[in-house]
């Protein structure tokens, strides 16, 4: 036998796959797994107004807050905006930008709001069932943060009107136009709260882990830690937890004058 005829004869032996073509056979097995695997998206905590629903949504301000915390570090703008942020999330309120109010406050020649008659006064011009006003009164923006954050809510007594009710002339007036004095605002405060949110604090952590689920891509390395480790995330939180505090108290005083009824 020639060497020609044994090179012929010898069994063909199976050249091994490419490693593409082995990527190939096994990306869908490798997608499908991990498509199993990710989390189900979960809907974050919610804050609901406790106004009478089906008269509709009523219409909040919030005034711009007062830097009472010591440092001049705080941008007042952007946390005032988080709290106005807080409180167009409540379910069944409706609230203003900020813009909106410090353009209402420069028509009245207010240079701030110093007094409850003033918040009665600027929330009146505006048309708004609710007004909030406060002031930071701790800011420490270095790790772990820290926010302290005092908020009075003035409410109409009839508050939970239809939006459909709204004086729309107060929403769209010129601001050479004089104010209109009357208001039937309540004397105090219907719900005051004074917070100071430390990120050391256990409790405030199991807050932010509560209040970042469902608000986080599942993906993040950082996961709730996000919320500490930026000032700006941090008071988003701050703004929110202290807007709920609010609800809270709106929620008992409302269900106490239902009972007294």
């Amino acid at each position: 036998m020639t060497s020609e005829q044994a090179m012929l004869t010898k069994p063909a032996t199976r050249s091994p796959a490419r490693p593409a073509a082995r990527l190939a056979l096994a990306l869908p097995l490798i997608l499908g797994a991990c498509a199993r695997h990710q989390p189900g998206l979960v809907a974050p905590e919610t804050l609901a107004s406790p106004y009478l629903a089906a008269r509709g949504e009523v219409l909040w301000a919030v005034a711009p807050l007062r830097n009472e915390s010591g440092s001049s570090l705080p941008d007042i703008a952007a946390i005032t905006d988080k709290v106005v942020a807080a409180a167009a999330q409540v379910r069944g309120v409706r609230a203003l930008p900020l813009n909106r109010t410090i353009a209402a406050m420069r028509a009245l020649n207010m240079q701030g709001i110093a007094t409850p008659d003033e918040a009665r006064q600027l929330a009146a011009e505006m048309g708004a069932d609710g007004i909030i006003i406060g002031t930071v009164t701790a800011y420490d923006p270095y790790d772990p943060p820290a926010l302290g954050l005092s908020l009075a809510l003035y409410m109409r007594p009839e508050s939970g009107r239809s939006a459909a009710d709204l004086d729309s002339r107060a929403l769209t007036s010129s601001p050479t136009e004089p104010p209109r004095p009357h208001s039937n605002f309540t004397g105090s405060p219907s719900a005051v709260t004074s917070e100071h949110l430390d990120a050391k604090n256990h409790q405030v952590q199991m807050d932010i882990q509560r209040y970042a689920t469902g608000r986080l891509d599942g993906n993040s390395a950082l996961g709730w830690r996000r919320y500490v480790v930026s000032m700006d995330l941090f008071s988003e939180f701050a703004a929110w937890h202290a807007v709920g505090r609010l609800l809270d108290q709106e929620w008992v005083r409302l269900g106490r004058v239902d009972e007294a009824k």
